[in-house]
């Protein structure tokens, strides 16, 4: 037995995981102080430096000055027994760390002194300073791209109407775009023109990118020509996202692909065109392109919103034999066909096989069976769901609590109501102003409920809504229901200093309940009030 021992003994660092070296330096970095010039313990790694190695530490480096102080290490390492030099995408790497945590000045001083400032890194600034909302900030970059590059500037230009189309500026991007075309100085590729006709397409302007699509001076590609057929497809204009493809399948420089067929097919199905879907996947599959979940989910959805579910089933059946596996949103849109249809059994029934299958329902999937409930006035199934979806980790949405607090009112189930409303944020979700009003007016309605309003209130406006016309009219009707004349008095004082449009038919239940009581002055004076702000105000008090 003695060498089997002898042998394990031998080896016993082979059970002992050995530590990448990145690893290694990214836990050295962390130790070190990045503002020291003491460089001696990365000295030990100069053999292994290479540009994938440096671009992982930068990467992995949770301190973006320990990413630089492991960069500039790097740049002139002593030893460099392998003479390592940083690549362009060693810049890049660092440039993008500086700069996501927004250390411009310290990025652009790292690349003007390495003599790497170009056009290439400039549009990263401009990125990133899009990114953050800078929209003046990167269009002052791009001028200074356009200086500095001396027209040849396309990356920057690419990327500062990225940037504006991003953020909805499509009239100052098209201003730019102009003045770029007008000078003739920078050179537009087709990323340029793919930018600006996504931009237009995107505020529905599709002539104004057709136009620009028309003045190419570039050869098209595949997805220029996805993005002008989107925008056709998107205004309902399917004989002009008919005509781009066409154009597409005479072009010889690409050949339409998944997006391409998938666009076409959801179009054709948004609008009830399912023969011409159809049709659109038959010439899909002719030309060698096979239609992929997106595809099949566009399909569905046109056909359970028209309400031809059992097509939308067999569509699903034939999707599997293909080998994709429905998800999420094959299941919701056949959920929606099935409410659409009023068969609500059906849909419950098909939110509960999706769990047995393994399909954990999301927040879309959950709203729409919740609403059925609510449609159906089964409320406590409707909340049960709600409080599963917490358990669940999902978050349930604020419209599927105002959909169920309706139901709750309606049915009287007042407590009920004011319970869920209160335990909300617990369940992941806030109320908003819709929530607080359904429940408040509805207490209002009701005698003897006003001290639970008015805690409700004090919530609403701890949690930065304020009151409106309508929920003042609530709670004036509210008081006079309970016979509390001073605070409806305040009630009508507060309408009144707002501007808001008082009730005819609560004021006049107000005016009596004060002459009622003898308070015959109080009356007066406030129908006086309401007359100088209503001069047609008629009221028999």
């Amino acid at each position: 037995m003695a060498l089997p021992l002898r042998k394990a003994i031998a080896k016993p660092c082979s059970a002992t995981p050995r530590i990448p070296i990145a690893s290694s330096i990214t836990s050295l970095l962390q130790t070190l102080n990045p503002q020291s010039k003491d460089c001696e313990p990365l000295k030990g790694f100069s053999s292994h430096l290479n540009p994938s190695l440096v671009i992982q530490v930068i990467k992995s480096a949770e301190n973006p000055y320990h990413a630089l102080f492991f960069f500039n290490w790097a740049s002139n390492p002593e030893p460099n027994p392998n003479n390592y030099y940083h690549t362009r995408s060693c810049y890049s790497a660092i440039t993008g760390v500086l700069l996501s945590h927004s250390l411009f000045s310290t990025a652009y001083s790292l690349l003007r002194h390495s003599n790497k400032l170009s056009d290439f890194f400039i549009c990263k600034f401009i990125n990133a300073l899009g990114d953050r909302g800078d929209i003046r900030g990167a269009i002052h970059w791009f001028h200074k791209a356009k200086v500095f590059a001396r027209g040849r500037c396309v990356f920057s230009l690419n990327a500062i109407l990225g940037v504006l189309v991003r953020a909805n500026r499509v009239n100052l991007a098209m201003a730019i775009y102009d003045q770029v075309v007008a000078e003739d100085v920078v050179k537009p590729d087709v990323f340029t023109y793919t930018t600006m006709i996504r931009g237009f397409c995107k505020m529905g302007m599709v002539e104004s990118a057709g136009k620009v699509f028309d003045e190419m001076r570039c050869e098209p590609n595949v997805i220029t020509y996805n993005t002008m057929i989107h925008g056709f497809c998107k205004k309902g204009d399917m004989e002009g996202a008919k005509r781009v493809f066409n154009r597409l399948v005479e072009s010889k420089s690409c050949e339409p692909d998944v997006v391409t067929f998938t666009t076409l097919i959801d179009g054709h199905s948004k609008k009830g065109e399912f023969q011409e879907a159809l049709n659109c996947m038959k010439e899909m599959l002719e030309r060698g392109c096979h239609p992929n979940v997106l595809t099949y989910n566009a399909l569905i959805e046109g056909l359970c919103l028209s309400g031809y579910v059992d097509e939308a089933r067999r569509m699903m059946t034939r999707m599997r034999l293909n080998g994709l596996k429905d998800n999420i949103t094959t299941n919701t849109s056949i959920l929606k066909g099935f409410c659409i249809l009023g068969k609500s059994d059906d849909a419950i029934k098909h939110l509960k096989d999706m769990v047995s299958r393994g399909l954990n329902p999301d927040v879309k999937a959950c709203h729409v069976i919740v609403n059925e409930y609510c449609k159906i006035r089964k409320s406590n199934e409707a909340v049960s769901l709600l409080r599963g979806m917490g358990a669940r980790g999902i978050k349930p949405s604020v419209s599927s609590f105002n959909a169920v607090f309706r139901v709750l009112v309606a049915e009287g189930k007042l407590e009920e109501a004011v319970l869920l409303l209160k335990q909300m944020p617990q369940m992941g979700c806030s109320p908003n102003f819709l929530s607080y009003s359904i429940v408040i007016c509805g207490l209002c309605e009701v005698k003897g409920r006003m001290q639970q309003v008015e805690e409700l209130v004090w919530d609403m406006l701890q949690n930065g809504h304020n009151l409106d016309a309508a929920m003042y009219n609530c709670l004036l009707g509210g008081y006079c229901e309970d016979g509390d004349e001073e605070m409806a008095l305040k009630t009508v004082y507060n309408i009144i200093d707002k501007n808001f449009v008082i009730n005819k038919d609560t004021f006049c239940t107000f005016v009596k309940e004060l002459c009622a009581k003898g308070k015959m002055k109080e009356a007066e004076t406030v129908f006086e009030e309401m007359c100088k702000r209503c001069p047609v105000f008629d009221i028999n008090a």
